[in-house]
């Protein structure tokens, strides 16, 4: 529960009372639990949403229907599920969601798995696809492709026909690009950037899904992007300068991309996508060799910001 804005200490674990359910909510016995950026973001009360205090923090989980209201058809107790989104917060024991926020877990797919699938997957697939307009053939390069969103676009940019290009710094991280058919590029190094452009013989990539763009994006401008291409806004955590005649030599784009702001249309698109991924195995989520519990989830929060060396995949805690 977050009671007050501020660092990772205001996270505190405490006893509350299961409220009853509406007709058309289901209760579900939490399993796992995904933790997000924007999850510190929001707790810092930086982010441009603020709940309202206190607060169960969290969008992401999986686990099992334990109750379901008068009016739901679709679950039943027992069903295993992942969730996207919660009605009281998923960093919980158990937590309620209205029916459409619940989904099918395939019996392949593990609670720790579901637990990774919300928003990396419907990010990665919104900017790919509704964001980026992405086609089959093109060329995808992914900043910081060992991290949760990052491994989810190579996993569905390489299914739709892409050549995949992911940049990462450690070698775990190196490793789980290439295991899901991208062609990997140690940033660290000072030729990195020469490496890529070399790899498209010279003319630069359709889309760059950018997760630090306060670093990155000048660089993406000037030299990575080639012409018409898009360059997508994942996530950033500060200013940056850019001259912007480099977009108009290339007549190239930048686009922001945040998932609260797709619409019901583009939901109803991309869910079936991802279940359908996850369902032949073209998808499949990767677990952080890093897991919290509840009562570590300060600590959680702090190291997904600072992603120590080692760190990939999705961070997860564990009620």
């Amino acid at each position: 529960v977050v009671e007050e804005f501020g660092g990772p200490e205001v996270l505190k674990v405490k006893t509350v009372e299961e409220r009853a359910l509406s007709d058309n909510e289901v209760l579900v016995n939490v399993k796992a639990v995904g933790i997000n950026p924007v999850d510190t973001y929001i707790r810092n009360g930086t982010y441009a949403r603020k709940p309202e205090l206190p607060y169960t923090p969290g969008t992401d989980a999986a686990g099992i229907v334990d109750k379901v209201g008068s009016s739901v058809t679709n679950w039943k107790e027992g069903d295993r599920v992942y969730i996207s989104g919660s009605l009281t917060g998923s960093y919980a024991e158990k937590t309620i969601c209205t029916e459409s926020q619940v989904h099918l877990l395939p019996d392949s797919v593990s609670f720790e798995q579901g637990a990774a699938i919300y928003v990396p997957y419907a990010t990665a697939y919104a900017s790919l696809f509704h964001r980026a307009n992405v086609r089959p053939g093109e060329t995808v390069l992914v900043h910081g492709a060992s991290g949760g969103v990052g491994i989810a676009a190579v996993q569905i940019a390489k299914a739709h026909g892409m050549t995949v290009y992911g940049t990462a710094s450690s070698k775990e991280g190196l490793e789980i690009i290439e295991k899901y058919g991208g062609i990997a590029f140690n940033h660290r190094e000072v030729d990195y950037q020469d490496k890529i452009l070399a790899a498209t013989n010279g003319n630069g990539v359709n889309v760059i899904l950018e997760m630090l763009s306060n670093v990155n994006l000048a660089n993406d401008i000037s030299n990575l992007i080639g012409r018409r291409g898009r360059i997508i806004i994942i996530g950033c955590r500060g200013n940056i300068e850019i001259n912007p005649r480099g977009l108009m030599g290339k007549t190239a784009s930048v686009i922001g991309m945040a998932l609260a702001s797709c619409s019901q249309e583009e939901f109803d698109e991309l869910f079936p996508a991802i279940q359908a991924g996850l369902e032949n195995g073209t998808l499949s989520p990767v677990i952080s060799p890093f897991s919290f519990t509840f009562d570590e989830a300060s600590e959680s929060h702090k190291h997904i910001i600072d992603r120590p060396a080692g760190t990939i995949g999705k961070v997860i805690l564990k009620p």
